[in-house]
């Protein structure tokens, strides 16, 4: 299983100097697992992701959306792949069972007069299915098992498993202080890596109550406790630059040695059998996947 991340920062972009080493663009994870091509939010990474699928001439992939705020989904109509019609992409969302549904939120941005190209002309867009967040299916050989986060609106975390590895991710949710979240320790018991809504520093967080997100802190806290082997620190919050970013990476390695700041442009490899991954060095540069300059 390999998980790259084309897009790591929350609530808006950050094309700045300043956010160059850990990436600004919005949540994107691709996930390559047993011949599926799966894709965690369609955030303004996923542009880069789509430009990559074509030089590499993959022609088909399933997104699951975890939810639909724009930072979410703001880089779904820029997807490239979705507008030639010998593509196929499958869309699912869970947090939309009693609402108007993904097809026409997605459908309400790409409306005049917010944007002029309409969904109709998506035509490899193919299915777009609702599910209740709980709910287990399979994309293939992968199984999929989802959970319902705290976030405004409803949000929803996902387990991927194949072949003896699993890979979690657990974005947008808040916490409760003093008390580790249910859903989410019954979905990360004993994963392999768990990509966790790091928005927040613990000491930031009594300041942020009600915006729906989380702490580094409490993505180890939760890890630890469901034994899980390794931590992401994803959804970067945009005021925490480069600097700061290195500074809560110092930070996580010395409270619990198995977090790590998920920076974009790298890659893990979830290997079976040896019940742990590693960082890898390919693809070590923007160009080598190319990402959007």
């Amino acid at each position: 299983m390999k998980i790259t991340f084309w897009g790591v920062r929350g609530s808006i972009p950050c094309p700045a100097r300043t956010h160059v080493h850990f990436g600004g663009n919005t949540s994107c994870v691709h996930v390559s697992v047993a011949g599926e091509e799966i894709i965690l939010d369609a955030g303004t990474g996923i542009r880069g992701l789509g430009r990559s699928f074509l030089r590499r001439g993959i022609d088909r992939a399933t997104l699951l959306l975890s939810h639909t705020h724009w930072d979410h989904i703001c880089g779904f109509p820029f997807f490239t792949p979705a507008y030639d019609a010998r593509w196929s992409m499958r869309i699912l969302a869970g947090h939309l069972p009693h609402e108007a549904g993904i097809r026409s939120v997605l459908a309400s941005q790409m409306t005049d007069p917010m944007f002029p190209v309409p969904l109709e002309a998506m035509r490899g867009a193919r299915a777009f299915e609702d599910f209740a967040a709980g709910d287990t299916f399979m994309l293939g050989e992968a199984a999929i098992r989802t959970t319902r986060l705290n976030h405004p609106n409803g949000a929803t975390g996902y387990r991927i498993e194949h072949g003896g590895v699993s890979f979690c991710y657990i974005t947008d949710t808040e916490h409760t202080p003093g008390k580790l979240d249910p859903n989410i320790l019954g979905l990360i018991e004993g994963a392999d890596l768990v990509l966790y809504d790091s928005t927040y520093t613990d000491s930031e967080f009594p300041t942020k109550v009600g915006w729906g997100h989380s702490t580094w802190q409490e993505g180890v806290r939760l890890c630890r406790a469901a034994g899980a082997r390794r931590l992401g620190i994803f959804h970067h919050d945009p005021d925490h630059d480069d600097s700061f970013m290195r500074g809560i990476a110092a930070e996580a390695k010395a409270a619990w040695k198995g977090a790590f700041v998920v920076r974009e442009g790298r890659s893990v490899l979830l290997q079976p059998g040896e019940r742990g991954e590693r960082l890898t060095a390919a693809p070590s540069s923007y160009a080598d996947i190319s990402l959007p300059r």
